[in-house]
């Protein structure tokens, strides 16, 4: 191996050993998932098959960092109410206009990557429904 070739794959293991391995581009890290204290709403997303939890850090009432579970089975209670039974961890978060992605679905650990920044999270979307003329 010539001392250029050499050089070179020095540069190139260095420059590998330093790249950020979370997988995304924002440098700000991602709170652990918020006591249920401060969750001001939940929606089901039919078309996800997602269980989402809003929450408000700030405790203002506006939406500031929200979950997306996978929902394993979903059910009506005897009283007409909705059941879900949900993956431990999410699978999105929605924090600071960025979205991450934790495919392991293990929790908040530094291993979520970003999925998309400089996104809100659409609240609109999901309008109160009816189910027999009652909001569900």
């Amino acid at each position: 191996m010539t001392p250029s070739q050499l050089g070179a794959s020095i540069f190139i293991i260095s420059l590998l050993l330093f790249l950020p391995v979370s997988g995304g581009w924002t440098k700000e890290i991602l709170p652990l998932e918020p006591d249920l204290v401060t969750r001001i709403d939940e929606h089901y997303d039919h078309e996800a098959r997602l269980f989402l939890m809003l929450y408000s850090l700030n405790g203002t009432g506006k939406v500031d960092y929200v979950t997306g579970r996978l929902v394993l089975e979903y059910a009506r209670s005897s009283y007409g109410n909705p059941v879900y039974q949900t993956e431990a961890h999410p699978l999105f978060y929605w924090w600071n206009h960025t979205m991450y992605n934790d495919p392991e679905q293990d929790g908040v650990n530094g291993n979520e990557r970003v999925y998309q920044e400089n996104v809100e999270f659409d609240i609109s979307r999901y309008k109160p429904c009816t189910f027999n003329g009652q909001p569900c």
